[in-house]
């Protein structure tokens, strides 16, 4: 596997080394795409000179490339497998109510005995990334690693970008990258940090991904007094105070960001599913826990023990540990690279909610978590 990092802020970084272009080489890039013409225009550029490439990428809201942050901007790998094959389908969603069946149709599409691992990018709003992630387990043997991340659109939750398999940022699109061979590997984790605290309310009344009440009074309005002066700044403050939610005693709690609310129906709309009966807690920041998360989560995938040549590290971060950490945000990322194997590329974005296989197995949506995908080839 061969790797060629670059960056885009008004010009490439470094002229592009085409001798990496094949129908096995994928590109990734991530940054402000669909909003500014001359970084559209760049994609472009890229995707000119690697025709035969498969290209995959979405908006971000911050971009990451070797353990720096970038603004505005564009970061690109180009990643030729020399024993391995990639392959990528991508389906329209249309809204949150489809995400299952399109999370069923792309894991179908992809099967194949040879099958490794799926990376996936997907709409950031127009999503229910828990059904999403249930729909691509239903169809997928037992091994297949999955993660990914939703397209965010900085702190703004208007409207996100997929990069489409002409290279055009579209809105309402999932994209899917299959990773095939026997000398590939690949190896997920994910780490948290923060806090839970306060008492557990049952949630009384939600549907889906749309939380309505908490111990039978309006979630909007609970969650309202306990943001207190952010209230006004909803939905975007709302990243700095997400909600842990259980299904049960006996489940793990999962980490749940809102994407919007509704101040007619005083609901809230989450990332992904809100169990109805199960219970929610306020989470707060550990600014210090929270970069121990993102160390803890790349040791976590050194237990496979000697990595050979360049891996590469596939990064995918919660716009809120961005917000929240600030002039700090670069530190995570300079974590990670310190628990991974000397010399591994990272590339990678801040999104709206992270997708990785947990230890059971199975994939599921996560949010405000550093989410790691470490790929190489013997």
């Amino acid at each position: 596997m061969r790797i060629k990092l670059y960056h885009f802020k008004h010009e490439w970084n470094e002229p592009f080394d085409l001798s990496l272009d094949s129908e096995n080489t994928l590109l990734l890039i991530f940054g402000e795409i669909g909003r500014v013409p001359e970084l559209d225009s760049a994609i472009g550029e890229l995707c000119e000179a690697y025709p035969h490439a498969i290209t995959a990428g979405c908006s971000s809201a911050g971009e990451i490339c070797d353990g720096e942050l970038y603004e505005h901007s564009l970061v690109a790998a180009v990643i030729r497998m020399e024993k391995s094959r990639i392959r990528k389908v991508e389906l329209p969603i249309a809204s949150a109510d489809d995400s299952e069946r399109v999370g069923k149709m792309l894991a179908s599409e992809l099967l194949d005995e040879e099958l490794k691992g799926i990376f996936v990018i997907s709409e950031g709003l127009k999503i229910n990334g828990t059904e999403l992630t249930l729909g691509i387990n239903s169809r997928l043997p037992e091994g297949v690693i999955v993660t990914g991340g939703l397209a965010a659109d900085d702190d703004r939750f208007e409207v996100t970008y997929v990069l489409d398999e002409n290279c055009r940022p579209r809105s309402g699109i999932v994209s899917a990258i299959g990773f095939y061979g026997a000398s590939l590997h690949l190896r997920a984790g994910y780490r948290g940090g923060w806090d839970r605290f306060g008492v557990e309310r049952k949630i009384t009344s939600s549907r889906k991904n749309v939380l309505y009440t908490l111990n039978d009074e309006p979630a909007l309005e609970v969650y309202k007094r306990y943001l207190g002066k952010y209230a006004e700044e909803l939905p975007a403050s709302a990243l700095l105070f997400p909600l842990a939610i259980r299904e049960s005693k006996e489940k793990e709690a999962k980490v749940r960001t809102v994407l919007g609310v509704n101040e007619t129906e005083q609901s809230i709309t989450f990332a992904g599913e809100i169990p109805e009966g199960g219970s929610a807690s306020f989470m707060k920041a550990n600014f210090d826990r929270i970069i121990d998360g993102a160390y803890e989560a790349a040791q976590s995938l050194m237990e496979v023990g000697e990595v050979p040549g360049e891996p590469l590290c596939i990064t995918v971060s919660c716009v809120g540990r961005r917000l929240l950490l600030k002039q700090r945000t670069e530190e995570e990322l300079e974590a990670t690279l310190d628990a991974l194997p000397k010399g591994t590329r990272q590339i990678g974005f801040y999104s709206y909610g992270e997708i990785s296989t947990m230890h059971s197995g199975e994939c599921d949506l996560h949010n405000q978590t550093m989410t790691l995908t470490l790929i190489w080839e013997e």
